[in-house]
């Protein structure tokens, strides 16, 4: 069984190889920008998920002339079944596409996916936060009053901060709707 963590990880190789063939460096500096800053992507994580890609016949590795240290750079690049499969995945709106986990990889990708899809994964993901919002806030008013000072202020923090999601999921549904080439939030 694959873990959610690669899953995710063969999801954006997959995503930004289908935007052309690149070293593996440049793969990992990109796959940091897309998945953001608090998940640091190691090279120990990188090439076992760029092995079991070759070996699978989602990508093809090449060699481009001299890298940095007078050896040939390795180039990967998405076969005709990488495109397929990555096809399949991008198409999926399944729950794991909406989780903590999956949205913001999905999100990054939100060019290549069909506009169906896209409303599909902002109203689960929406619906999600919405149903997490409301069980918290029924929890923190039955304990409301065991709750110290600074456990009280985070709480109502993470409240403030998914407020704020569901407001910008809400704008982006709204835009998609309206204008599904440009998501972003009309003045």
């Amino acid at each position: 069984m694959v873990s959610r963590r690669a899953q995710l990880l063969e999801f954006a190789v997959l995503g930004l190889l289908h935007e052309g063939p690149t070293h593996g460096y440049d793969l990992r500096r990109r796959l940091n920008t897309a998945l953001g800053p608090f998940r640091a992507l190691s090279y120990g994580t990188l090439y076992p998920a760029l092995k079991s890609l070759l070996g699978r016949g989602l990508i093809a590795e090449s060699t481009d002339g001299v890298g940095s240290g007078k050896r040939p750079r390795v180039v990967y690049e998405l076969t005709a079944s990488g495109k397929e499969h990555f096809a399949d995945l991008v198409a999926r709106a399944d729950a794991s596409a909406y989780d903590d986990d999956g949205f913001d990889v999905r999100f990054a990708f939100f060019a290549r996916t069909e506009r169906e899809v896209r409303l599909r994964i902002l109203e689960g993901r929406r619906s999600r936060l919405e149903e997490d919002l409301e069980r918290v806030r029924e929890r923190s008013a039955r304990h409301r009053e065991r709750l110290d000072s600074y456990t009280a202020a985070l709480q109502r923090h993470g409240e403030e901060t998914t407020e704020r999601e569901v407001r910008w999921l809400t704008e982006l549904i709204d835009a998609e709707r309206r204008h599904p080439t440009d998501p972003g939030p009309q003045p």
